[in-house]
């Protein structure tokens, strides 16, 4: 007898309401394969590393909660040292893997031969819900599933990765009403607001400022910066950040064709992006160097930001 429907009622045609309890369950029964089969497939990646080399392990989400958490499993299904650090940022939002990744930078900086584990696995369409409420049916039409991992480590390497150079966080001065992420009854309850865009367009220029004031050889010339990482937050955002940024239509293909792919996955988006950009340029040889200046959005209004360079580990 078939098991009776969760979601979605295919005789009715109607979108049902499990409990937040009854989501949160399918989260913690799917999410430890995403970020397991992610964590290992970025290991694969780094043949100069074995997991046995990994020091710290920094997982994300804002779609589910579960403990022991999925930075327990990964020690566990990687054999990772049990004396791994474990940390786990959780309920962030569509930035998160900034702080993440940031965190990761600062423990290579303190330590040299560290070697961190970046894993972010959200599953956005758990939460999907009827409404007729404009904001709710925009967020449920742009958010989806995805995990992605990454590996931090200031360890030579061989092959094509990313430098992070500088991180920057600015809250915009609106926009706290604008775009939020909150619990409910029947799943978890996105506020994005039509006004996002909006916000983002006015807001931007300034809140790159902070960034690229670090870093002398970009300055506020946009121009000197090859690549645009950008969280897709959706289509209008992208249009916002072009028109305003003045950049190309070529700077925006990463993060045009993994929104158009995969959708918003939440923290998960701007890994895809960056490693986007990276299978796009390791083929030329005057992809090192590169700059690449990255950023996402997300509650508050938050915005994240980076500046990156692609490297050749053979040629660092």
């Amino acid at each position: 007898m078939a098991e009776d429907p969760l979601f979605f009622n295919a005789e009715s045609g109607l979108l049902l309401r499990p409990s937040t309890k009854e989501r949160n369950e399918v989260f913690a029964a799917t999410a430890p394969g995403l970020y397991i089969d992610s964590a290992k497939k970025a290991l694969d990646a780094c043949p100069d590393l074995d997991p046995s080399d990994v020091t710290h392990v920094i997982t994300v989400s804002c779609t589910g909660f579960y403990n022991p958490g999925p930075d327990y499993q990964l020690v566990r299904a990687l054999d990772l040292s049990p004396a791994t650090q474990r940390y786990h940022l959780g309920f962030m939002g569509c930035y998160a893997a900034f702080p993440a990744m940031r965190a990761a930078k600062s423990f290579c900086d303190a330590d040299p031969d560290a070697v961190v584990l970046v894993a972010c696995a959200e599953l956005c369409s758990i939460h999907v819900r009827s409404s007729n409420d404009p904001d709710t049916i925009m967020g449920s039409a742009l958010f989806a599933d995805g995990a992605a991992a990454a590996i931090i480590t200031a360890r030579p390497f061989t092959g094509t990765g990313i430098q992070l150079d500088h991180f920057e966080t600015v809250l915009t001065p609106v926009g706290e009403e604008s775009m939020a992420w909150n619990i409910g009854d029947e799943g978890f309850e996105m506020v994005l607001g039509t006004y996002v865009p909006h916000i983002i367009d006015e807001h931007i220029v300034g809140a790159l400022e902070p960034l690229l004031a670090r870093d002398e050889t970009v300055g506020e010339d946009y121009a000197a910066i090859e690549h645009w990482g950008i969280h897709p937050g959706g289509r209008a955002i992208l249009d916002r950040v072009q028109r305003r940024l003045g950049l190309k239509d070529e700077q925006l293909v990463p993060a045009r064709r993994v929104l158009n792919d995969y959708g918003n996955m939440s923290s998960s988006t701007v890994l895809f992006v960056l490693k986007d950009i990276m299978d796009e340029h390791v083929a030329r040889d005057s992809a090192h160097g590169e700059r690449i200046c990255s950023m996402a959005f997300g509650p508050g209004l938050t915005v994240e930001t980076a500046l990156m360079t692609l490297s050749t580990g053979d040629q660092a």
